[in-house]
């Protein structure tokens, strides 16, 4: 953008007012809005070597990762090189460095877009980890849980995706349908804690017409223990030639239904509990 020649022409004077102003605990913008500087590029001249107040740092800035980026930029490395080194968002980077001089363009394009991808992929990585170390935390706190527990996250668990009774429609037996082998664990240790017998139990595959059906079978057999042939005979869902199926890939293994014959006792012991969970709930909180 041109600007008029005059407009920055006592640029020494304008120089000492800004840094009086960064001093005095002016941010940038206010800075700007107060001298009328309207470039960046401006700003950046006036403010060189003035860090910035100390109340502009983010407050949960590392000291010594700004520092070490302050540090890099004035020898002339990029943010995306910064990223790289120090593992730091460039929205992180940016607010520490800024004020300093960009440093000059050296590197090819196809040179930039490879540090900038190695950076990102950095920066992915740190934030995997991340999630790794706080769900292996969450999981170490929770520990070997009693029956009583295992019972009750049973309740909340059937209350959330097994077959309850209703007024119109009769429903009073366990049935439990989902496609997560871990939930399907749990949903049998349950049945472990309310003395279900295996003899008792009964499953069933539902899956798309198109997948691997007898796969999907020996899959759910292997995990619950029983012969495939235990198995009643798969439910398949007809597939929309409208709509686009996305679990296609080889892991897919529909749903297992498990049904309890003559639990209609158990299953009104497990709504009375569920009731008795939310009413616990809302004392505690209330």
């Amino acid at each position: 953008m041109a600007h008029s020649p005059s407009k920055y022409a006592d640029f020494a004077a304008l120089r000492e007012q800004a840094v009086t102003l960064r001093r005095s605990g002016l941010s940038r913008r206010r800075i700007r809005d107060r001298l009328h500087i309207d470039n960046n590029d401006i700003l950046n001249r006036l403010l060189e070597g003035e860090p910035p107040p100390e109340w502009t740092r983010r407050p949960n800035a590392k000291d010594d990762l700004r520092d070490r980026a302050r540090e890099l930029r004035l020898q002339g490395w990029t943010y995306d090189r910064i990223q790289l080194e120090l593992g730091c968002s460039k929205s992180s980077i940016s607010p520490w460095v800024r004020d300093l001089p960009k440093p000059e363009h050296k590197r090819t394009p196809d040179e930039a877009a490879a540090i900038s991808r190695r950076g990102w992929e950095a920066t992915l990585q740190i934030r995997e980890d991340q999630r790794r170390r706080t769900k292996e935390e969450a999981r170490r706190t929770v520990g070997d849980l009693p029956d009583r527990e295992v019972f009750l996250a049973g309740v909340a668990l059937h209350w959330a995706e097994g077959a309850k009774d209703k007024s119109y429609s009769r429903r009073e037996r366990l049935q439990f349908i989902n496609s997560d082998p871990d939930v399907i664990s749990l949903f049998l240790r349950r049945l472990e804690v309310l003395g279900v017998e295996r003899e008792r139990r009964r499953f069933r595959v539902s899956i798309h017409e198109s997948a691997d059906a007898k796969g999907a079978e020996e899959f759910w057999a292997r995990l619950v223990g029983v012969e495939r042939c235990a198995f009643q005979k798969a439910g398949l869902k007809k597939h929309n030639p409208r709509t686009s199926r996305k679990n296609t890939s080889a892991d897919y293994r529909g749903c297992l239904v498990v049904y309890v014959l003559g639990s209609a006792d158990l299953y009104r012991r497990v709504e009375g509990a569920w009731y008795g969970i939310v009413g616990g709930a809302a004392r505690r909180t209330g």
